[in-house]
């Protein structure tokens, strides 16, 4: 017969758990909200400047910054739009700083791992750059001579900003304009809606994108003090936005992704304290049953 203290026990254990995880999912309710605004915010604002790009690329056959003022590798535009021989690459690994988000953080590392297992396959060299705890705690243990630790960012991961998407920006721009890398991609998550992501990646370096048509372009467009400078100020904007979108992406995908995952813990654990409650309450009839036929027993003895 089951031991009615430790049905107990267990009751209130999952009880405690269920307590934790309903906080959770409150906690992440309130911050997807502001996420998902936030980043569907951001979308036409990137869209926007990915057309001004192709216009501005189509205007401009040959990219050069001569006389142009470059003072950090960022503002060295010809030199991360010129396309390379890939023989390293540079992966931007997204996650949380976080745990308790269903499988998000290990969909994203895994899809980053499969591009090493490629790489490595095609003689290419990899270089990996974390963003979040996760990833930086996964790659950590995963070393194996496969690729090479870069850099990692923290604090970033769960309060995406302008400005840590520029610091990134800009140590990556450093590495690929030294030579270090011939590629760049990040490896993100689009957020869909509350219930859904996929994990996507894109390439930031060298700038890729497909030029507008001519009948697109207006004749009449003039550009001060000249197209490189512009492009200049343009390319750093474009790749910076893009880590920013990415990390925008990513925090909205991890709290939709950790409610998720903390209801669904809630639901389980309630079903638990049922299926526990049910059997605390048939040991107790057991046991009170049990008692019953021994005090009966033990009349019926005494009185014979």
């Amino acid at each position: 017969m089951p031991n009615l203290k430790d049905i107990k026990s267990r009751i209130n254990s999952v009880q405690n758990t269920k307590k934790i995880t309903k906080a959770m999912k409150m906690v992440a309710a309130a911050k997807v909200k502001k996420a998902e605004y936030t980043v569907k915010a951001a979308r036409p604002f990137s869209d926007e400047l990915l057309h001004l790009f192709r216009k501005m690329l189509a205007t401009v056959n040959q990219y050069s910054s001569h006389g142009l003022k470059v003072e950090r590798a960022l503002d060295n535009y010809a030199e991360l739009i010129k396309p390379r021989e890939v023989k390293a690459e540079g992966l931007l690994v997204m996650t949380s700083n976080k745990g308790l988000a269903g499988a998000y953080n290990a969909n994203v590392i895994k899809a980053a791992l499969r591009r090493i297992k490629e790489n490595k396959e095609n003689g290419i060299k990899t270089y990996v750059y974390p963003v979040g705890q996760k990833a930086i705690s996964a790659f950590k243990h995963k070393q194996n001579g496969d690729f090479v630790l870069k850099k990692g960012y923290l604090a970033i991961a769960n309060n995406p900003t302008a400005t840590g998407a520029t610091l990134i920006a800009e140590d990556l721009a450093d590495d690929f304009v030294k030579g270090e890398l011939d590629s760049i991609d990040v490896f993100t998550t689009h957020f869909n809606n509350m219930m859904s992501y996929n994990v996507v990646a894109w390439e930031i370096l060298p700038v890729k994108v497909e030029k507008a048509n001519s009948k697109d372009i207006d004749p009449l467009m003039l550009f001060e003090p000249s197209p490189h400078a512009i492009l200049q100020q343009l390319v750093p904007m474009y790749i910076t936005n893009s880590i920013y979108q990415a990390l925008l992406e990513a925090n909205a995908s991890e709290l939709a992704s950790r409610m998720t995952a903390m209801s669904a813990a809630s639901n389980n654990a309630e079903e638990m304290i049922n299926t526990l409650t049910v059997d605390y309450n048939k040991a107790r009839q057991g046991a009170i049953t049990q008692e019953l036929v021994e005090i009966v027993s033990g009349a019926n003895s005494v009185s014979s």
